[in-house]
């Protein structure tokens, strides 16, 4: 018989395209669900960024491009980068991936071996374990916990941290709790990178949607030992057209860019364009309207007496319904956040993410991503919910 990659036996799908799918499929057969799992702006892409793209077209701008991107965006990130994050890069230490997931996997590849330690802080996006996992690496968790606003502490990273340590992914804003972590945390966490030899990766994809406090790239405190992660899907709501990009030190960037050549050539011509124009685009008013959305929930949750840490940045809240465990809702036990969002999805119409995909057991993710319609019905139907429960 004939054997098949075994690296991928042990990878599970994205438990938030399954949700996702299931919920789309029930909409489809008419039904009203509310779904609230996808982390994608529900706002349509800006005109002009769309009006870009349909110039490159007309242009004829649809032939093969560098692999690292073409050099207008790539200079244009480096300004962005350098003005904005403080961080000293030029357009060399720049290359233009298919979406920040392809760029992590990048950064992934270009220092990781078989058989390094990676750390992730969990609650952690769910791709960053797999994707480790993929290059024979070891994830290794360091568990924040809501205690402490679901900071990491850096006295937990210096225990697990060692002479296997390759790296560590992080994640601010974070997906999926929301927090933004304060400037503290990164020196301390930068310092610890220097004196152990590891690098750190830093998913900054969510930068722009703060709602409190300031974001910082670890990368303005050291360049050389930081990978910077960024994209234009959720700030300029490009989801779809995949551009995200990765920024590194120059023998990092060297290998990020053989990786890229021999694995998707480049970015798509005409949404390089679209996101170089995206650069000039004020998307202030999405970010606003997140903060109206975020409001009202915390609002309406703090009645329902829902536990959950505020959101500072992103568009999720991560809700705690560890006490909900064991309880019943219409004669089934609930055992697990996976069946908190069974339950909620066929006997309530309500699609949320359960916080097993998160690593968070017990937990259940919100994405406010949605009309304030959507989020007013999905109040109520986790009022029902938590009503029901015996």
């Amino acid at each position: 018989m004939y054997s098949m990659n075994s690296s991928l036996s042990s990878i599970e799908p994205s438990i938030t395209m399954k949700l996702n799918t299931i919920a789309k499929s029930m909409k489809a057969q008419g039904i009203d669900v509310v779904d609230l799992t996808a982390g994608e702006p529900d706002f349509p892409t800006p005109k002009e960024i769309c009006e870009a793209a349909i110039d490159a077209i007309n242009q004829g701008f649809t032939k093969y491009t560098p692999a690292t991107g073409i050099q207008e965006l790539r200079e244009r990130i480096a300004s962005k980068l350098s003005t904005e994050n403080n961080i000293p890069v030029t357009a060399k230490n720049i290359v233009v991936t298919n979406g920040a997931k392809s760029a992590i996997f990048g950064a992934l590849s270009a220092v990781v071996n078989p058989g390094d330690d990676v750390i992730v802080v969990a609650p952690s996006w769910v791709s960053y374990i797999p994707q480790i996992k993929l290059l024979g690496a070891r994830p290794v968790v360091l568990q924040a916990n809501s205690e402490n606003n679901f900071i990491p502490e850096i006295s937990k990273l210096q225990e697990i941290a060692n002479h296997k340590t390759k790296a560590i992914i992080i994640n601010s804003p974070n997906n999926p709790t929301g927090v933004v972590y304060p400037e503290e945390f990164f020196k301390d966490l930068v310092k610890l990178a220097e004196e152990k030899e590891f690098y750190i990766i830093s998913d900054e994809i969510y930068e722009k949607l703060i709602y409190e406090g300031r974001h910082l790239s670890p990368a303005s405190i050291n360049p050389e030992v930081v990978i910077t992660i960024n994209g234009f899907s959720k700030a300029y709501s490009m989801t779809g057209w995949r551009v995200g990009y990765v920024a590194a030190s120059d023998p990092i960037i060297s290998n990020i860019s053989k990786f890229q050549s021999h694995t998707a050539s480049n970015v798509n011509s005409i949404a390089q364009k679209a996101a170089l124009k995206a650069l000039d685009v004020n998307t202030d008013y999405m970010v606003e309207e997140f903060r109206k959305r975020r409001d009202f929930l915390i609002s309406e949750f703090e009645k329902i007496n829902i536990k959950f840490v505020k959101p500072m940045g992103a568009f999720y809240f991560f809700m705690d319904f560890s006490d909900l465990i064991g309880k019943f809702s219409n004669g089934k036990e609930l055992k697990s956040g996976f069946d908190i969002c069974e339950t909620l999805l066929k006997e309530y119409k309500l699609a949320l993410v359960p916080g097993e995909g998160f690593e968070a057991p017990g937990f259940v993710r919100l994405s406010f991503a949605a009309s304030m319609e959507s989020l007013e019905k999905a109040v109520q139907r986790l009022k029902n919910f938590l009503d029901s429960l015996v």
